[in-house]
């Protein structure tokens, strides 16, 4: 049976699947037997199950998603009151099926799609600057040293997530891009960031901080070059690998903490990234919790130091952020473990369609150059509407 026919057979079954990249292509899980939806009171029950050491099938795993709102409470941070659309804070699935794909995914449009292409920003360039100018103060007064604005782009919608993503993954293909599509919502995601890689007790982190957007004139070496000379940008890579270090040595040996690559370039679509890698070795006793306690949610998504800087960003941002800023990924029954950042991602429930993009602002950033960047990590996904 050959791709196209696969895709659509399981597309038109009307029954969950997920899709996730793999080294060599794709991943479909489905045939789920258990969906457990998270929430505060059962997370800690989900995250203490215990590790299985025989050998397991390439189904003994757990696959699904943390939102932004969750990962707080299982740190103990606080979210006020805000508007909310009652989107499930975390879901996981059990899959029966595993299917695997290469890069090429091709899904013939049944054109069900639709929707409008003109999307609403929750907040204008006016909007954007006032909030801008008042985390300012707060950078300059040591309450915080980078934070990253959250804007959202919205648009009523009706899509098919699987014609979505395959277009997607040819456009933007992604290291951590992935969909979902269950009964009552779907995610599509061309997310370039892992936040967590489990083997055994090897464990690493890929902070991503740094954007810059790709011209006719401007190739990897370029990219390189420019982010070398940007005080800027380099000060929001520092400061975020510092960080993400730190998260790592809470669960890691003394001393088996290293950056394996330091500072190179990521090509995408629309843009270059500035992009390290961060390995160590787990110490004994360490729980799936306290991994999860210590990485989530990811700090170059987020900003430093860490807890304030959440505290900062929930008192401000009048919006539940949903998935955006939360984890995709899995726990194998063995303890191993992979989980992303959902970033450019596109959630679509109850009629909207909605894309959420945050930049990040240092003493000495531009609020008109960070509003264009958040519209420049957009971009990749509102051209699927058009």
């Amino acid at each position: 049976m050959n791709t196209i026919k696969k895709l659509t057979d399981i597309n038109n079954s009307g029954d969950p699947y997920i899709i996730y990249k793999s080294n060599k292509g794709f991943d479909l899980y489905t045939n789920f037997s258990k969906k457990i939806i998270l929430n505060k009171k059962n997370i800690h029950r989900f995250l203490n199950k215990k590790k299985i050491s025989h050998k397991s099938k390439n189904t003994d795993l757990f696959i699904g998603f943390f939102g932004y709102e969750l990962l707080n409470n299982l740190i103990g941070v606080k979210i006020p009151k805000q508007k909310n659309i009652n989107f499930p804070q975390g879901i996981f699935y059990k899959p029966e099926k595993k299917l695997s794909f290469n890069n090429n995914l091709f899904y013939k449009n049944d054109n069900n799609n639709r929707f409008k292409s003109k999307f609403k920003i929750n907040m204008d360039r006016k909007s954007y600057s006032k909030i801008f100018d008042k985390f300012k103060k707060k950078i300059r007064s040591g309450e915080t040293y980078q934070i990253k604005i959250c804007t959202k782009y919205k648009t009523v919608s009706k899509i098919n997530p699987l014609d979505f993503f395959c277009r997607l993954s040819k456009m933007n293909l992604a290291p951590e891009a992935f969909m979902i599509k269950d009964k009552n919502y779907s995610i599509i995601s061309c997310s370039p960031e892992n936040l967590i890689n489990k083997k055994g007790t090897l464990i690493s982190t890929k902070p991503i901080a740094g954007t810059v957007k790709k011209t006719k004139d401007m190739n990897k070496a370029e990219a390189l070059n420019y982010f070398r000379k940007n005080i800027k940008e380099t000060k929001e890579h520092n400061m975020i690998v510092d960080m993400e270090r730190n998260d790592l040595s809470r669960i890691c040996k003394v001393g088996s903490v290293k950056l394996s690559r330091t500072k190179i370039i990521e090509e995408y679509k629309d843009l270059f990234h500035y992009v390290s890698l961060i390995k160590g070795k787990i110490k004994k006793n360490v729980r799936n919790i306290d991994i999860f306690k210590a990485m989530m949610p990811g700090g170059s998504v987020i900003g430093c130091p860490k807890i304030s800087t959440l505290n900062l960003l929930n008192k401000q941002e009048k919006e539940n952020r949903n998935i955006y800023t939360g984890s995709f990924g899995y726990i194998k029954f063995n303890g191993d473990m992979k989980f992303n950042i959902i970033i450019r991602s596109i959630l679509n429930f109850k009629g909207f369609s909605e894309i959420s993009v945050a930049s990040g602002v240092v003493v000495d950033s531009n609020a008109n150059h960070e509003f264009n960047e958040n519209y420049i990590k957009a971009k990749a996904l509102i051209d699927l509407f058009k």
